[in-house]
């Protein structure tokens, strides 16, 4: 370790700091917002004044001149604020001209194009990047040229409302101070865009670890470097049990547009105990290197367990997909893969959108159980282990690709994954197919790491989201379901619709229809088709994997999981009510209707399980499929889940309990610390829905919220007669609501106690009588 490490910078707004100015934002449109000093920080208000000329929304931004600073050394701005009024996003720009605000600066985000605020009025961290290699694709990421001279942030809010951003710190961070906490660690790190679980190290450094090295052995590596200037060697060194060592690969490297991949072969020390011994030396002392997901494979599985691709299409509704006998044939290749393996007829998602969703069935543990959303986030908790973890500490690869944050770094999911690829920016930038056409991209990413790291077995999680309402789909596909005609027409009326929408607020049940003449019906109708052919697009790709996986003889031992991190509400608004002749009330949205979390679930797992099953009971949701993988692949289940293993359903061994499906999800009330929300149960022909603590009314509340109140705690519908849950029969069954209530109250008693066993601050002693009553639900063994 260096003995000279730089500190970060810090400006401390509790006293002036007059080098802040104020800037004209993200273009010179858009009017200078006037900081004012508060006790402890520096008040950036937006009013009326600061309004956009590019769009329906407000602006501001302040910059400093820098001293003496190359941007090579620095890492990230780290902003400590507390956001009030509807403010969206922040984001800083780098060597701000006052005079053309777009000439020479580039915005680097956190999670994408922005980093979102917490408009609550608590005091929140904000950590953006400054290293464009760790977020830009090479081809679109721009340079700065010549010293690091300006630093700008900047605030947008969606609204012309008055908002405002309390700033109390910035501190800029060097590079170096990242990994000054030890000499050697493991820690996720992204060059362009491109996450590897690596060990990091201070050169001079040299590891040692005695291995056997397996039959055809290799070993693979990524080379990685945190600065470009200064060059580091990289050895890679083995030596056999009292033999002599050999140096089998020593290379000097200091690119930072990519890992360096490299592959040596070992296959000469086949079934021998050997040192293997990673060296690093530099020429300046204490540079940080990196040996991203370091890999001894060879041609034996470990354990003969099966490879296991978990493959979620992001917003896939089964009442849309032909594997569910819908009229138009979305899905022929996913209906293939039924006749090799086994389909639930009803399956459901445990929320209604991707963030919730995703970090319950990885970890088997609902939304509420989690923690919730805290100011509108949710991270899975540290002491809750995730599906890659599981797999990973089981020997096991693994991969997570998806252009979806919520279903990665945002909620905490990339936690011991070897090659995360968060791939938004392939898609976003210099690709013509944008979203509709990402399921190609993530499974050549895919193919890409199999070819570095082609040991076996391996766990990979896809979520492509092709059908996320980016329409039309790409040729050939558009036109399938959709004539061009109508399609343009469709466009036309969304850039109508979304040209309202700058000018207003509200959703389905506003006056847009009306004032702007659009046909609702048609509108949605139109709509569906579109939707239909972005699913047979992906349904297409999915076949093109599944045909390679069995060219390349990786078939037989592949356990695949098809499934959905919900329906096609989340996905765009719910085309299935949107259709219909008038509106059922704006507060008649329960979960568990299908369009919202009715998803595929499909499992195929060739000479394992038997093709051609299909399954009407259970009812599955998502929070089984990791008890039931872990199953299947011989792993021990989670000590606490909320799922269920279906394996031995699958295997032809026996049966599993049928049991209620419950779907919750809830904020945290900032304020009172309160959980706000819905739990809600798919019983048979029964389900109900159960608001928590419901907000009470507030004094002249705006009337799109008014109209969303619900009439009573809770609704109840006859799935068998209005499926779409149109009508809450609560008035005309008291035996069932009375019988419902206490069902689902007992349900959240026993979240909230299991949400205890997960607080930040470590596990909470759970009483005798919470353990007895979340034995009897199946929760914890």
């Amino acid at each position: 370790m260096p003995d000279d490490l730089p500190a970060p910078f810090v400006w401390d707004f509790s006293e002036p700091q007059p080098g802040w100015r104020p800037a004209k934002g993200l273009s010179e449109n858009m009017m200078a917002v006037e900081p004012v000093r508060v006790d402890d920080a520096l008040r950036l208000p937006l009013t009326a004044e600061n309004h956009s000329a590019l769009g329906p929304y407000l602006a501001g931004a302040i910059y400093v001149d820098l001293p003496d600073w190359t941007l090579e050394d620095w890492a990230y701005v780290e902003i400590r604020a507390r956001a009030q009024g509807r403010l969206s996003n922040m984001g800083v720009r780098l060597n701000y001209d006052i005079e053309n605000p777009d000439k020479g600066s580039f915005p680097f985000f956190a999670n994408g194009d922005a980093c979102p605020l917490v408009s609550d009025g608590t005091v929140q961290t904000y950590r953006l990047s400054l290293n464009w290699a760790d977020v830009w694709p090479v081809e679109s990421r721009g340079r700065i040229e010549g010293p690091w001279t300006d630093l700008a942030v900047w605030i947008t809010c969606p609204d012309r409302e008055e908002a405002a951003l309390d700033i109390l710190t910035i501190r800029v961070i060097p590079k170096s101070h990242i990994y000054a906490d030890a000499g050697i660690g493991v820690k996720e790190i992204p060059i362009v865009n491109r996450n590897r679980r690596a060990l990091y190290t201070h050169a001079p450094s040299r590891l040692e670890y005695n291995v056997r090295v397996p039959e055809k052995g290799r070993f693979d590596v990524g080379l990685g470097v945190l600065r470009e200037d200064v060059l580091v060697t990289f050895r890679i060194e083995v030596q056999p049990r009292g033999g002599e060592p050999a140096m089998i690969l020593e290379e000097s490297y200091n690119k930072r547009d990519g890992w360096g991949q490299r592959s040596v072969y070992l296959a000469g020390y086949a079934g021998q105990e050997v040192t293997l011994a990673l060296e690093t030396d530099a020429e300046r002392a204490g540079t940080v290197a990196f040996w991203g997901a370091p890999t001894v494979s060879g041609s034996a599985r470990v354990a003969e367990k099966p490879n296991v691709i978990f493959y979620v299409i992001d917003g896939a509704g089964a009442e849309y997909m032909s594997l569910y006998g819908y009229n138009r044939r979305t899905t022929p290749n996913i209906d293939c893969l039924a006749a090799e393996g086994a389909v639930f007829e009803r399956a459901y998602s445990n929320s209604s959108w991707t963030r919730p969703s995703t970090a319950s069935f990885m970890t088997s543990l609902q939304h509420s159980v989690l923690g919730g959303f805290k100011a509108g986030f949710n991270v899975v908790p540290e002491n809750v282990l995730t599906m890659a973890q599981h797999l990973h500490r089981a020997g096991y690869q693994t991969g997570v690709f998806t252009p979806n944050p919520n279903a990665g770094k945002m909620s905490g999911l990339d936690r011991e994954v070897d090659v995360f690829q968060e791939a938004w920016h392939d898609f976003t930038y210099g690709q013509s197919g944008h979203w509709r056409e990402g399921s190609r991209y993530l499974h050549d990413a895919f193919w890409t790491w199999r070819e570095a790291y082609p040991g076996e077995p391996y766990w990979v999680h896809f979520q492509p989201v092709d059908i996320h309402g980016d329409f039309p789909a790409v040729a050939p596909f558009s036109g399938l379901f959709v004539a061009p005609e109508q399609a343009n027409t469709w466009l036309e009326w969304r850039e109508r619709r979304d040209r309202w929408h700058e000018k207003n607020n509200g959703g389905m049940y506003s006056d847009l229809w009306k004032e702007t003449g659009i046909d609702r019906v048609e509108f949605f109708t139109v709509a569906q088709g579109l939707y239909d052919e972005t699913m047979a697009y992906n349904d297409y790709q999915l076949g093109r994997l599944v045909k390679r996986l069995k060219a390349q003889g990786e078939w037989e031992n592949t356990l695949l999981i098809v499934a959905a991190d919900h329906s096609i509400d989340g996905a765009m608004t719910d085309m299935a009510i949107a259709i219909q002749d008038s509106l059922p009330p704006a507060w008649n949205q329960p979960m568990l209707r299908p369009s919202i979390t009715r998803i595929p679930l499909l499992f195929v797992w060739s000479g394992h399980i038997a093709g051609g099953q299909r399954f009407s009971d259970p009812v599955a949701s998502m929070v089984d499929v990791l008890p039931t993988i872990l199953d299947l692949v011989g792993l021990p289940l989670p000590k606490v889940m909320q799922g269920q293993s279906l394996a031995p359903l699958l295997l032809g061994e026996g049966k599993v309990e049928s049991r209620p499906v419950i779907l919750d999800e809830f904020q945290v009330d900032q304020e009172t610390g309160e959980f706000r929300g819905v739990i809600e149960v798919i019983d048979g022909r029964w389900g109900a829905s159960l608001e928590i603590n419901p907000r009470p009314p507030e004094e002249n509340e705006p009337e799109r919220r008014a109209m969303r109140r619900r009439p009573v705690p809770l609704l109840l519908y006859d799935l068998w007669n209005d499926p779409y849950c149109l009508h809450s029969i609560h008035e005309k069954r008291p035996d069932l609501v009375e019988k419902y209530t206490a069902f689902l109250e007992e349900q959240w008693e026993a979240h909230q106690a299991l949400a205890q066993m997960f607080t930040p601050s470590g596990a909470v002693p759970l009483t005798p009588e919470q353990l007895e009553a979340l034995r009897a639900l199946g929760y914890i063994k």
